[in-house]
């Protein structure tokens, strides 16, 4: 059996603002997008919050090759945060990389600062207005492994 394995993100309301940051940051594609009040079949009764049904029932995006799917929910959750994980991003280059970090942390927060480790000439971790973890990842093309 050969299965992939996609990120489904939950936004909290914010899923539209969400991708186009990443479209900006991360130069992400907008694959779909479905909005409630679109759906075939409405959700049943009780599921979704009262006004959500304008908001982004599914989406999905591509960064790179990668894709992400996301929703906004169905309202009266949390407004988002990831604390179990962090998404990788390798960008190819220290200066591309400082360009999405630099992106990346706008109204987010840095965890790491962007810099030289033992693996990698150019790494950082930080956290995006969204709540998003992220490790941005030089590989070392000198690395053996």
């Amino acid at each position: 059996m050969k299965s992939v394995i996609e990120p489904y993100l939950f936004f909290g309301g914010r899923t539209e603002e969400a991708i186009e940051f990443y479209g900006s940051v991360l130069d992400a594609k907008l694959e779909m997008l479905m909005r409630y009040d679109e759906a075939p079949d409405a959700p049943p009764e009780g599921m979704l919050a009262e006004g959500w049904e304008k908001k982004v029932m599914h989406a999905s995006f591509f960064v790179g090759e990668s894709r992400i799917m996301a929703s906004d929910g169905c309202g009266g959750e949390e407004e988002g945060g990831f604390d179990a994980f962090r998404l990788s991003i390798a960008p190819e280059t220290e200066e591309e990389a400082k360009k999405i970090f630099d992106g990346l942390a706008e109204g987010g927060e840095v965890a790491m600062p962007l810099g030289k480790t033992f693996w990698s000439p150019c790494f950082g971790m930080v956290t995006d207005k969204f709540g998003l973890g992220w490790m941005v990842n030089v590989v070392d093309p000198n690395a053996e492994g």
